[in-house]
């Protein structure tokens, strides 16, 4: 499974960024902290014992001498002892190498203008005395090789702690509090409008009813859900527009069909004239279906509580009625928010696709986890993965001959995929393994 880092929402994709960076500059904060202390804490080590180092040479060339390390001084002096031999100062075995307080050392004299032949710092064990509280710190040598004389400074080394680190946690915690929370608001106060925005966009142009988006949030997302209720308004404007067209297209075609039903009527060759009624006939129902096709999901019928099992119990007992071999193989107790008569006419263009190419019909309720699917089920050869995408576009037809008597216009699969999608649900069809296709009608859920 691939590991997602990076989220998806906006307000998710802000609060990482804002975290990552401020974890980024608190690390580097650390960083240059740390470094500052640690050139403190040499500096007030080792700047004493190159002071005491520069004092004693300059005595030495005045003529004057180092008081004997064991006079009497104050504690403070006591620490910074020095010794000066012409052979190296033994140091106990467990004296652990300091370079890095070596190399600050040799900086300080050679500012200090003093040549030093060799210079080396050593770290030693805790023992006696300096393990008490009046003692923190690590104890230190410096020793520095100048003119052929070894000068030795005992020195202490303050102890860091772990206040520093304690100090940051707190204020990264502080930085996330004063910084996340007011971009989380920001965030959140622009993702809500945006994300029903979304959920209005993906919903069916056809339902016109639909009252348009308050306008809420940061003033670029106030401007982008006023262009989208312009826009829906125009949509809703022209499929109206639209609606009256066909309705006085349909008006005007059925009239002068109606008036040559009636002239040929009077034709005498009744073989002439049953093919002419049969194609005026054809020319209905095909009027019909275009029309319906066109006003799918438009009509003024108000939605209104489905109850599933009732309504597949009822289509498969009328259809049983007229002879047709349609059965209800399992109805989960669902409901829906619908328009009954186009649901219906829906199913019913399902049904009638299910007896023509596969023999029968099973009808099915089954309960998702968002969702309810109404499933009609035949017994035929199935579809090709090109087919299946192909029926369900408008003139589309299983059967390649054009005969109304064994296939129709090809609408019926393109009606009930708008009338799906005109109640905020969807068509889809797929093989059913052993044989046959599935139809399923997905619906939300009516709570």
């Amino acid at each position: 499974m691939k590991l997602r880092l990076w989220p998806r929402s906006l307000v998710g994709q802000l609060i990482f960024a804002v975290a990552v960076t401020l974890f980024v500059a608190q690390a580097i904060n650390f960083a240059l902290l740390v470094r500052g202390q640690n050139q403190q804490i040499l500096a007030h080590g080792g700047g004493m014992a190159v002071a005491r180092i520069v004092d004693a040479i300059e005595r030495d060339r005045r003529g004057e001498h180092e008081a004997d390390e064991h006079d009497h001084r104050g504690p403070r002096e006591r620490i910074q002892k020095l010794r000066i031999s012409t052979m190296p100062p033994r140091l106990p075995p467990a004296a652990v190498p300091r370079a890095d307080l070596a190399d600050y050392v040799a900086g300080l004299m050679a500012e200090a203008d003093v040549h030093a032949d060799a210079i080396e710092a050593w770290a030693l064990p805790p023992r006696g005395r300096l393990q008490r509280p009046g003692f923190p710190g690590q104890t230190v040598v410096v020793v520095a090789k100048v003119g052929g004389r070894y000068y030795a400074v005992r020195s202490r080394l303050p102890v860091g702690g772990d206040r520093l680190p304690r100090f940051l946690i707190w204020q990264t915690l502080t930085l996330y509090l004063l910084l996340l929370v007011p971009i989380l608001f920001i965030a959140w106060r622009a993702a809500r409008p945006l994300r029903d925005l979304a959920r209005a966009a993906r919903a069916s142009p056809a339902l016109r009813d639909t009252p348009p988006l308050e306008e809420e949030g940061p003033s670029d997302v106030r401007d982008l859900i006023a262009a989208f209720n312009a826009y829906r308004a125009r949509i809703a404007a022209m499929l109206a527009d639209k609606d009256r067209m066909l309705g006085a297209v349909g008006h005007d075609l059925r009239t002068p069909l109606a008036s040559l039903r009636v002239r040929v009527e009077q034709v005498e060759d009744h073989r002439l004239r049953d093919k002419m009624i049969a194609s005026i006939e054809e020319m209905t129902a095909m009027l019909t279906d275009i029309l319906a096709l066109a006003r799918a999901g438009s009509g003024t019928e108000a939605a209104e509580p489905v109850a599933l099992r009732a309504l597949v119990g009822d289509l498969a007992a009328d259809y049983r009625e007229r002879g047709k071999d349609v059965g209800v193989a399992e109805a989960a107790d669902a409901v829906v928010m619908a328009r009954p008569m186009l649901l219906r006419r829906a199913l019913r263009n399902l049904i009638d696709n299910a007896i023509a190419y596969g023999a029968r019909a099973r009808l099915a309720v089954m309960r998702d986890a968002d969702a309810v699917r109404i499933v009609v089920s035949d017994d035929g050869p199935g579809l090709s993965e090109a087919q299946i995408a192909a029926l369900v576009e408008p003139f589309a037809r299983g059967e390649e001959s054009r005969n109304r008597a064994t296939g129709g216009a090809g609408l019926g699969l393109s009606i009930a995929r708008e009338i799906a999608e005109g109640e905020g649900g969807s068509l889809t069809l797929s093989n059913r393994p052993g044989g046959g296709l599935d139809a399923a009608v997905a619906l939300p859920r009516h709570a």
